[in-house]
Order: C-alpha cells, then sequence, then structure tokens
C-alpha cells in the first residue's frame, strides 16, 4: 500500500488549514487514485469469486449479491462522488487550474471534456467491454443458452434503458457544451475589448505604473466568467455522475462489477500511459532533442 494518507483525510485537512490552491488538489489527486487502484483489486477479486461460483454452483447467489457485491458497488460509487464533492470544492477557489489539470498527462488532456471524462464515453465503455465479452464466450454456450452473468447477458430489457439514458445523457452533454461555447464567446464581449484596448494603450505609452492600476479592473471583468465556469464545471461533473449511476442501476451487480472493472483499468491505464510518455518527451527536451522546444511539460 502508499504512504499516502486518505483522500478523505487529506481534504479534511487542506480544507481546515485554508490550503486550497491547485497542488493541494494535486495531492489529494495522488491520494485519490491510488485508492481507485485499491478498488480495483477488490473488484478483480469479487469478480473471481463470481467465476468461480458459476463453474462450481452455476450461477452468482443472492447472498453473494448481498453481502459482497452491492456493498463493494457502494463504495466504489461513493468514492467517485467523493472525488467530485472535493473537486467541487477546490474549484470554488481556483477554477482554471480544473480545466488546465497538472495532475493529469498530456495524454489525458486531449481527451478532457469540461475538465473531465465525456459523460456519453460510459456508454461505449460498455458496448466495448460486452463486445470483448461476447467474443470471448463459447459457441456452445450462446447455443444453448448459458449464461456468465456478465456484460455479454444484457438483456433486451437492459439494451432499452441503456439506450434511453445514452439519449438522455448526450442532450445534457449537448446543453453543457453550449453553456461553455456561451461563456467563452463573452472572453471578447465590449468590456474585454475595451479593456485590453486600454491596457495595451498604456503599455505603448510605456505607463507601466497605470497599468498596474488597471488590476483591478482586470479582476472585476473575470470575476463573472469565473463563476460561469465552476457553473459550468459542476453541471459537467453532475452529469459525469449521473451517468455513471444511471449505468450501475440498469446492471446486475456482477455487471456493474465488470463495469466499474473496465472504467478503472481504462483510466489508471491511461494515466499511466500519460505520465510515461510526457516523462520520455520531457527527457528527450532535457537532452537537447531537436524539437526539443516544442515538448509539453506538466508540472
Amino acid at each position: 500500500m502508499s504512504d499516502l494518507p486518505s483522500s478523505i483525510s487529506y481534504m479534511t485537512q487542506a480544507t481546515r488549514n485554508g490550503n486550497q490552491e491547485r497542488e493541494s488538489f494535486h495531492k489529494f489527486f495522488e491520494c485519490w487514485i491510488v485508492e481507485q487502484d485499491h478498488h480495483l483489486h477488490e473488484l478483480v477479486s469479487a469478480s473471481k469469486d463470481i467465476e468461480d461460483r458459476h463453474q462450481h454452483h452455476g450461477g452468482a447467489t443472492a447472498e453473494l449479491n448481498g453481502r459482497v457485491l452491492r456493498p463493494l458497488l457502494e463504495r466504489v460509487v461513493q468514492h467517485y462522488e467523493h472525488y467530485y464533492r472535493a473537486k467541487s470544492r477546490w474549484a470554488k477557489n481556483d477554477v482554471l487550474s480544473m480545466f488546465n489539470p497538472s495532475w493529469r498527462s498530456s495524454l489525458e488532456d486531449a481527451f478532457l471534456w469540461i475538465g473531465g471524462w465525456r459523460p456519453s464515453m460510459a456508454f461505449h465503455l460498455l458496448y466495448s467491454k460486452s463486445g470483448l465479452q461476447l467474443e470471448a464466450r463459447a459457441i456452445d454456450d450462446l447455443i444453448l443458452g448459458l449464461t456468465n452473468g456478465d456484460l455479454s447477458d444484457l438483456s433486451t430489457g437492459q439494451l432499452g434503458r441503456v439506450d434511453a439514458l445514452q439519449k438522455v445523457t448526450l442532450r445534457e452533454e449537448k446543453e453543457i457544451t453550449e453553456k461553455l461555447a456561451k461563456l467563452q464567446e463573452t472572453v471578447a464581449d465590449s468590456s474585454m475589448v475595451e479593456l485590453s484596448h486600454a491596457v495595451s494603450e498604456l503599455i505603448q505609452e510605456e505607463a507601466g505604473d497605470r497599468v498596474a492600476e488597471q488590476e483591478g479592473r482586470v479582476e472585476a471583468a473575470l470575476a463573472p466568467k469565473e463563476e460561469g465556469l465552476v457553473g459550468v464545471l459542476e453541471k459537467a461533473d453532475e452529469l459525469r455522475m449521473k451517468t455513471l449511476k444511471g449505468v450501475i442501476d440498469i446492471l446486475s451487480p456482477t455487471q456493474g462489477v465488470h463495469f466499474l472493472i473496465a472504467a478503472a483499468e481504462l483510466h489508471l491505464r491511461v494515466h499511466d500511459w500519460g505520465k510515461k510518455r510526457d516523462a520520455r518527451h520531457h527527457q528527450a527536451d532535457s537532452g537537447g532533442g531537436v524539437n526539443g522546444s516544442n515538448g509539453h511539460h506538466r508540472q
């Protein structure tokens, strides 16, 4: 196990000390992702128990669902909720860092949607894992109608509910994207254009002292835009959590375990791959490579 404190204790300590800058959330995230890896091991262990029961007892029992799987699913979902609560708290202090997270790699940055994963990606993940598990099934099992209890056994009813949830999610995702677009356009509103012109003239006149005097106006102009970003980020995170819970509610406990395994594996591995790529690029830049001046560094 890691020597890092738990994400809950770290958040509590940072909040108590009023220490909510970017570096603090970075450390919180490091604690949280270690815990996610621990949860992944728990989920994999549970899936092996399920597989063993299928082989020797003809399927997972109600006792296993109630005693092991449902509490495990609740813990994992609560861990995601804990992340978004902490993120919301830190965002109110420094929302810009949430849109340019130093704790994520360049690879992850390229696929972010409003500071996190795109909610509709949950459905692509579900269908991809379901397809892979279906391909791994023996033809004889399919012919005989035998079930594994995993995502290859999604019923017609479940698929219908997933499709309905996906349509709702896509609609809400689009609404939030449009809200962000309108907010981004305010960077070129009349107040910003007038202010940027006024400060530019002072710079050309080399009136440095008067440029400094404009900082209050700059902060006043940017404040409502940052508040808008906080609101958009909260909406995006709410939709991410709503989508995750919606998918889990549609699945059986056994299927939920397989889905959360796939989600954790994808998140953790992409994070690892991205960090390794950034480290290689940083090493090449430090070595004075030809393309060194174009490197993307993560702090």
